[in-house]
């Protein structure tokens, strides 16, 4: 009987899913310091999951990290079938490794009176609204553009939009207007929310600068003679496709092959030393790439 064999990954593939892991970690990190030390000593909300533990938090003292917790477990445990292990296991790291930045956040700014310590001041609540929605929004940004996921209501909106063509984006809106919208029938407090809706929009905001900044999408045009040198390395270390046209230089009239690659902004570097080191002589042209969707890229869908 022949052993199986193991799957072989290149020294790319293994570099850019620990690069992965690492800004997803990061990024994780960021997300429960904005709660831990400028959102919760101010007894402040915002949409998602998280935002209803602040709640319950606020509510019974029931600590963010465990209600948390078990929030994720039984929404993966309901989705599990629908979503697909592939989600569940990616998300998985996500809720245990967000769970434990919660716990160490709230345990280090826990005063010895068992009340949050407020790093900017009593008062401050604008400026601490501000600062925990930055960091929390760079930090949701930085977990979507590393292919990593928080969990929370990101399950539920999988869930939904599997059986119903309506757009991530607006159930999870939906979700979190409930949400802070309900603060004040628990509090009898508009204060609660308007700085959660300001929270939330700044979050989103901040994601989406994240998010934008990070899926900048360049293309190549490159005029060569190791064209297969350069195609297969590229295909093989980056999983884009190239397209392979003929050219003809008009001065020389030589034949010549021109590569055509579309690929993410931080790919433009290894890129570029792939096709030095195959040809120095290369003749390469790199712009900007608006709108890319398709495989690897954007989901073409409709509204």
């Amino acid at each position: 009987m022949a052993n199986p064999t193991l799957p072989r990954f290149s020294r790319q593939q293994v570099l850019v899913g620990a690069r992965d892991i690492f800004m997803i970690t990061l990024g994780l990190a960021s997300y429960a310091l904005g709660w831990a030390a400028f959102l919760l000593p101010y007894q402040m909300t915002t949409g998602g999951l998280t935002g209803a533990c602040a709640i319950l938090f606020y509510l019974t003292d029931i600590p963010m990290e465990v209600s948390f917790l078990i929030g994720n477990v039984v929404l993966l445990a309901i989705g599990l079938k629908i979503v697909g292990w592939g989600f569940t296991l990616k998300t998985g790291y996500a809720i245990f490794a967000l769970s434990a930045f919660l716990d160490i956040g709230q345990a280090m700014m826990t005063q010895a009176d068992g009340t949050l310590l407020q790093v900017l001041g009593p008062g401050q609540d604008s400026m601490a609204c501000i600062l925990g929605a930055v960091f929390c929004g760079f930090g949701i940004g930085t977990v979507f553009t590393s292919n990593g996921s928080t969990g929370g209501w990101d399950i539920v909106a999988a869930v939904v939009n599997k059986y119903r063509q309506i757009s991530l984006g607006r159930v999870m809106l939906y979700i979190d207007l409930f949400v802070i919208g309900s603060c004040y029938f628990f509090f009898d407090s508009w204060r609660m929310v308007v700085f959660g809706y300001v929270t939330l929009v700044i979050v989103s905001y901040t994601t989406d600068m994240v998010i934008g900044s990070a899926r900048q999408d360049v293309q190549f045009f490159i005029f060569t003679r190791q064209h297969n040198a350069i195609a297969d390395r590229i295909v093989a270390e980056t999983g884009h496709t190239v397209s392979v046209l003929d050219s003809e230089g008009y001065y020389s009239h030589a034949p010549m092959k021109m590569l055509f690659v579309i690929a993410h902004k931080r790919e433009a570097l290894h890129i570029l030393r792939i096709i030095h080191e195959a040809d120095p002589k290369a003749f390469v042209s790199q712009s900007r790439a608006e709108g890319v969707y398709g495989l690897g890229f954007n989901q073409l869908r409709g509204k």
